[in-house]
Order: C-alpha cells, then structure tokens, then sequence
C-alpha cells in the first residue's frame, strides 16, 4: 500500500532526532534566472550532503532488536550509502553497503569513514544492488532499499513538510528523480496538504527510465544507459511499485536535461547561491528553466546532494563555463617569427578577455612551412566577445 500523511508525520518525529533541518530559502539569483520566485531546499547542507540519512534513519529505527542485530546491507552510488551508514551507527547497527566500481571515491571513502563496511562491485547501480540482494540471502541482513520502501519513502517525505512551514502558499516543486523515493514522499505530501501544488520531476537525459515510463504510462527499460554528472539519479530499471502507485498518481510532469545543462547549473549555484551541489543536485534547477511558465509564482528547487568529487569539479566548472561563453579554446596559426605572439596578446587586452594557458605547437597537422600553432585558453565574458577576439585574430593569422 502506498504511504499516506500520516507515514510522514510519524516519520518526521522520529527522524526529528537524528537529521539536520535544512533551510528553505528564497534566492534572488535563481528567481531572476528562471522568471519566477524561487525557493531552494538546501539538502546538499544536510547531514552526510544529502537528503538519503532521512529514509534511512526511519527504517534502521523501525527494525525489531532481533533485525538490528543481525545488522543491515544496503546497494547505492554513493549518496544512500552514506546516509545508511551514518544512521546506522547512529542507532549502533552494523553495515554493509555495496557501491558501483565507478562510485565517485569522495563517496565510498565517506561512507567508509561513517562506520560500514564497503563492496564494490558492478559497474551501475543495478549492478550492485543484485549483489546486495545476494548478501542480504547469505549473510541474513536486512536490505534497506535506497527508495522501493515505504518506511524509506516516509523519511524522503519529511522534506516536504518542512518546506511548506516555511512557504505555506508553494505552488510548485522541482524533484530530482532517481528510483522515485525522494519525488514520491514530497508529493503524497503536497498533495493532501496542498493539492494545488504541481509536482515536476527531473532526470539526466542519458538515464531517463523514469521520464520515458512516465510518458507512456508502463514500465520501460534503457537499451542504452550513458554516462551522466548526475549519477545520483543514474537508474536504468525503473520500479513498478514506484511508477503505478506513486509517480503517475501524483506527479504531475517528468522532463529530462542535458549534460551542459546540469554543468552550468553547477557553477550557477556555486557562483551566485554560494553553494555546492553535485549533479543530481543541480538538475533541478537547470529544469525549472525549462518549466518557465508552468511553475507559479514560488516554486521551491530540491538541491537533493553535495556530494561531488574534487577530481571532477574543475571539469564541471570548465564545462559550465564553456556553455555560458565564458570560456573558451582558440588556435592560431601564424608566422613563426619574432613578435606574433605579442600581437595575439595585444589583440586579447584590447578585448579585455584574460589569458589562462598558452600553448605553442609546431606539428599541428595543416600547418605551412614556417608557421606555428598558439593555442588560447581565455577567461571571457560572452559568446559576442569570443567572436571578436576571432575577427581580431584572423588579421594576424588563421584561426583554426
């Protein structure tokens, strides 16, 4: 049976003890960008940078003595995995959590470093939550699922009724969407509290199972699964459960986004929100650009997580510069002589664009006799200035 408000309402009391209100804030800077009041629900400030400690701290703390002692095992890409681990320590229940190969290594070394035990194995969440699956038959742990469970769905739905306490009058949600866990606490939420308030939900275009069930109302498998920054929400099987009881109950639109949508979202919030999120976390915000319109007047944005790897920030960074035309790559060729390299830098002052890297190649294939390739990497306000600075460039060599 689906989970009603009252689920909720008993779950927010337990996890009440254990978790970290996160702030509903109005942002000035968002609400400009997509043309409407938007409010953004901090989660990726939550305990272990995400909203996951919730569904799990409601589960671990529903288990009879007998379940807790023979401990818990748990199957996730990095953000369920944490939030398992910490609320199992908390309630003194040992963990086992089994983690895709291509786990993000900030999230299995802070899972790790809550206290459980880690299992790489698979190279996608589907994968390893069939090894989780077998742990949990051999070794008689409880399988504390990341989303298909109502005490779990319960606990994501807490968010909503902190979100509604703050802005009572909300007219929509945007909600990233993984297995559907976190989507689906937020709108049996909404909807008997507010049922005027919309429910959109988001996902990466390389992994959008949820969307394409959800546009033709049945259950629908990727053939192809792409690599995607949003990897929190990167579920190639979508669950029946989720999809007939939940999501074509109570949502009331899915949309995808694109890789360079998700980057510049990333550096939007760190740049303007001062925040960091991960990709999951960020989809939201990239969709209610794309929902301009059908949002209301306030519409509140899940920041779902934080939880992004060092290793992969500049990428992002670099990504999401390069969409916005603030950063950009040019290669000239030019006379090889005294003198040409000054030029080219005089022509980018004269623009007021900022030199990051400079380098000389003289085997760039295409080149003539006697010439050299100098390739710009160059800070930059717009797609206007990268096009003069191209003009500029092409007096003194060929832009290539």
């Amino acid at each position: 049976m689906p989970i009603n408000l009252q689920d909720v309402q008993k779950a927010n009391q337990v996890v009440d003890k254990f978790i970290k209100k996160t702030e509903t804030e109005f942002s000035q800077s968002c609400s400009k960008l997509v043309g409407t009041n938007i409010f953004l629900k901090f989660e990726n400030l939550q305990m272990t940078g995400s909203f996951k400690i919730r569904g799990a701290t409601n589960k671990i703390y529903h288990l009879s003595p007998e379940e807790k002692k023979c401990g818990v095992v748990a199957s996730s890409a990095g953000n369920h995995a944490q939030g398992v681990a910490l609320a199992a320590a908390r309630q003194g229940v040992n963990a086992k959590i089994v983690m895709p190969v291509k786990a993000p290594l900030v999230k299995t070394m802070a899972t790790r470093g809550y206290g459980a035990e880690v299992v790489l194995h698979g190279n996608f969440y589907d994968e390893a939550y069939e090894r989780a699956l077998e742990i949990e038959k051999n070794e008689k742990r409880v399988f504390v699922h990341p989303y298909d469970d109502p005490l779990v769905i319960a606990g994501q739905g807490t968010i909503a009724l902190e979100i509604l306490k703050t802005v009572p009058d909300i007219d929509s949600v945007v909600v990233p969407i993984g297995g559907g866990g976190l989507i689906s606490g937020i709108a049996t939420v909404m909807k008997e509290l507010r049922p005027q308030c919309r429910i959109f939900g988001v996902q990466s275009e390389g992994a959008k199972s949820m969307e394409e069930s959800f546009r033709q109302k049945k259950l629908v498998q990727l053939n192809q699964f792409t690599s995607t920054i949003a990897d929190g929400i990167a579920v190639k099987k979508v669950s029946a459960n989720m999809l007939n009881h939940y999501i074509l109950k109570l949502v009331d639109d899915v949309v995808t986004v694109s890789e360079d949508e998700i980057a510049e979202s990333i550096v939007f919030l760190m740049e303007r929100a001062k925040t960091i999120v991960e990709g999951s976390g960020a989809v939201g915000l990239a969709a209610a650009q794309k929902l301009q319109g059908r949002l209301g007047k306030k519409c509140c944005v899940i920041l779902s997580g934080g939880n992004i790897d060092s290793n992969i920030v500049a990428k992002v960074i670099e990504r999401g510069l390069k969409k916005k035309g603030r950063l950009t790559h040019i290669q000239v060729a030019v006379e090889d002589a005294p003198g040409m390299l000054s030029q080219l830098t005089k022509a980018i002052a004269e623009q007021h664009a900022n030199i990051i890297q400079v380098i000389h190649d003289r085997t760039t294939d295409g080149l003539y006799l006697g010439e050299t390739a100098i390739e710009f990497i160059l800070e930059t306000s717009n797609f206007e200035q990268i096009e003069l600075l191209k003009k500029s460039f092409s007096k003194i060599g060929r832009v290539l």
